[in-house]
């Protein structure tokens, strides 16, 4: 009887193997395992920041939490099994605050009326990724480019580390500067040093590891400081050894088939149908290329992996998105994180994605693990997506000039959209105006238009 046991388990193991080609990826189950999970806790926090924001747009927030863990485990799982890349889709951060923001309060329309320009900007979306539109996009774009978009995303994840850290902080005159050492700042560092080891000597799941040990050493500040940003969990503060009606939250399906398809569609709402196009076609394209650039996946042409069947999967993710009551999901950059724990194959996307179900039930969960634990792993995912930088053609000013905007704008203008709209503006003015106009491709002079539109649209 164990024998047969043995022999399903490796049965069952070689099939993952063969249809995700993971030993052909360079890669072992045990290490897709532990990226997708390492991915799972570093853009978690998105299952009840999505619903925070969503609902000062007067979404309710049971249901938008609903909506959310189930548009991440349907895309992500989706982008493990048809695109087989190690990448999570969620609702996105910056959609939801356009959807909120702009759209609701901004352009006054009803929530409904919001989701249902989602939808119609999947639509559109599903169409340009069916008839390979991002083919004619990344072969415009130069390679200085590409790699300065990766860099930036990179810097741009370390950041928000050291934001949710609390390291990084707001000032009037300044703008910007490093928090006083408080507990919370101290207990950064100390997650961050002990990840940094973990990662320098090579440790597997190193990226995971530290992410629990800051959870760990994080619980002390709620209990004796009273920071909000960890807290001592209600179990062990009541001295009960389970706390059932503060761990349980049932799902609420209310937000389902809330949009409004009809009054979307009138011309005073297009611009918004089209900047949430933009937004989402250019995330997830430079998510993908940054992703491919960490994880050196590449196809025999030197592209992104199977980025035609990625760019569907996340042109149907954003598609569902709305009937299911949530702004538009996409990649997400936190995939990094995965990658950079060794995670090369579609498997880490299915059980980051199988990481969310259980949080239709067990959202209190989530505050077990604060922000602060999954920063030290997010600033060092900045650190492995920086590798591209020396291939940057420093010494060409007509290509390190907009590569640099690119690179520097996205962390600073805490907007991956903007940064890459504006390297794009910069690369065709230089080009035209040094006398370089055949090296500006068709696509490259549609796509600094868009960007010129989508900049004065917001």
């Amino acid at each position: 009887m164990k024998m047969e046991t043995t022999a399903s388990i490796e049965r069952d193991t070689t099939t993952l193997e063969r249809y995700f080609g993971i030993r052909a990826a360079g890669s072992r189950v045990k290490t897709e395992v532990v990226a997708g999970i390492t991915t799972f806790l570093t853009a978690m926090y998105i299952i009840v920041v999505n619903p925070g924001i969503l609902s000062q747009a007067s979404v309710p927030f049971p249901a938008a939490l609903t909506a959310t863990v189930i548009v991440s485990f349907l895309g992500s799982c989706a982008m493990g099994l048809y695109a087989r890349n190690p990448v999570l889709v969620a609702p996105g951060m910056g959609m939801n605050a356009l959807f909120a923001f702009v759209m609701v309060h901004g352009g006054k329309m009803p929530w409904q009326t919001a989701l249902g320009c989602v939808f119609w900007s999947g639509v559109i979306f599903a169409l340009l990724a069916a008839f390979n539109a991002r083919k004619l996009v990344v072969d415009a774009i130069p390679a200085n480019l590409r790699h300065a978009v990766s860099c930036g995303i990179g810097l741009f994840i370390s950041l928000i580390g050291l934001v949710n850290a609390k390291f990084v902080v707001g000032d009037p005159v300044t703008i910007v500067h490093s928090a006083s050492l408080n507990p919370v700042v101290v207990t950064f560092l100390i997650g961050l040093a002990v990840t940094t080891v973990l990662v320098a000597r090579r440790v597997t799941g190193a990226l995971m590891l530290g992410i629990v040990f800051t959870t760990i050493i994080a619980i002390p500040i709620g209990r004796f400081w009273g920071d909000g940003t960890a807290y001592w969990p209600a179990a062990i503060a009541t001295r009960t050894l389970v706390n059932w009606n503060g761990l349980f939250s049932a799902p609420d399906f209310s937000g389902i088939g809330q949009l409004d398809l009809i009054g979307s569609l009138k011309v005073i709402y297009w611009p918004f149908i089209f900047v949430m196009l933009f937004t989402s076609f250019f995330d997830a394209l430079s998510t993908f290329m940054a992703i491919s650039e960490a994880g050196k996946l590449y196809d025999k042409d030197g592209n992104p992996r199977n980025i035609r069947q990625s760019m569907i999967v996340d042109a149907f993710s954003a598609l569902v998105s709305a009937p299911l009551g949530t702004s538009p999901a996409n990649a997400y950059i936190e995939s990094a994180a995965g990658i950079s724990a060794g995670g090369r194959t579609g498997l880490v996307a299915v059980i980051a994605g199988l990481c969310f179900l259980p949080f239709l039930f067990l959202s209190p969960l989530l505050s077990l693990v604060p922000a602060i634990a999954t920063a030290p792993a997010l600033v060092l995912v900045g650190v492995f997506m920086m590798e591209s930088i020396t291939q940057i053609e420093w010494h060409r000013f007509d290509e390190a000039i907009p590569a640099f905007l690119a690179m520097i704008l996205i962390p600073l203008t805490y907007s991956i959209t903007d940064g890459i709209a504006y390297g794009f503006l910069a690369f065709v003015v230089i080009k035209a105006f040094t006398g370089q106009v055949k090296a500006i491709k068709p696509a490259m002079w549609v796509v600094a238009a868009l960007s010129l539109l989508l900049l004065t649209q917001l």
